[in-house]
């Protein structure tokens, strides 16, 4: 899980001792490429931003997450975090005596707009102590959402080896790269039977999966910046906007217009 071999810039993990409640926020906004090195807490974390992308490793699986998604992390799990592209890191640091932690596993959520708001709200409520109250009642209302989270499998698996790395970050960086895992298998010095073969293994998924996949996040990525559908259609690799906009209400059950609305709206109304 180390990140100095991927030119990752470390940043320094927060030296705290103990939470003062049962829930505690902590928000920093990550640079591209900025990442914490392995550590642990004493306590459970939902990882969260709530813009951009981040990758998160923990017990050597990797995932790249959206703002649609939380992973939560528990006590004394050693991990990473990182941002590919930037990211608004809004941290939930969650002790185990919290009625919501014995309620929730190491896996990856789905973040409801409420979820979300309350996030925002949390942090934006300074604890110091005049709104005491309210912010108690704000993390009770927290709890009752993270008991409600629904466990997903929409997160993009990360290979563990250099080689295997190489080739993800490449086609991150470029998802219109057609090379197929033969041109590859050419490129890494392995042949494509052994490179799929691996690439399985480490991620879960077949290379096509993988590379549809990939595709389907930047475009989140990318409809949550503002960009316009043709110009993401044509950067992924797609002909034409139409044939974008058929992958994506194929893979979400939303046209990409439709899709910002309906996950976008409030957190514009916010920001």
């Amino acid at each position: 899980m180390e990140w100095e071999d991927e030119g990752w810039i470390e940043v320094e993990v927060p030296d705290i001792d103990h939470l003062p409640s049962d829930v505690y926020m902590r928000s920093q906004n990550l640079a591209p490429r900025e990442a914490f090195p392995p550590h642990a807490h004493r306590w459970n974390q939902l990882v969260y931003g709530t813009s951009g992308t981040m990758m998160v490793t923990l017990e050597h699986s990797r995932h790249i997450i959206t703002p649609e998604q939380a992973i939560w992390v528990p006590t004394g799990t050693v991990h990473t975090t990182g941002s590919v592209r930037g990211a608004e890191f809004r941290n939930l640091y969650i002790a185990d005596s919290a009625r919501c932690a014995a309620t929730v596993g190491c896996a990856v959520y789905r973040v409801t707009p409420l979820l979300r708001q309350l996030i925002i709200e949390f942090e934006r409520v300074a604890p110091d102590g005049r709104d005491e109250e309210y912010r108690g009642r704000l993390a009770e209302l927290l709890q009752d959402q993270i008991m409600r989270l629904e466990k997903i499998d929409f997160h993009l698996a990360w290979p563990h080896s250099a080689a295997l790395r190489k080739l993800c970050e490449a086609l991150y960086a470029n998802p219109a790269d057609e090379r197929s895992m033969r041109d590859w298998g050419q490129a890494l010095g392995a042949s494509s039977r052994t490179l799929a073969r691996r690439f399985e293994r480490e991620t879960g998924l077949a290379w096509r999966e993988w590379r549809r996949r990939l595709r389907l996040f930047r475009a989140i990525e990318w409809l949550a910046a503002d960009r316009p559908v043709t110009s993401i259609a044509l950067d992924l690799g797609y002909g034409s906007a139409s044939a974008f906009s058929y992958m994506f209400r194929e893979a979400t059950g939303y046209s990409p217009s439709a899709w910002l609305r309906r996950n976008l709206s409030a957190s514009r109304t916010l920001n």
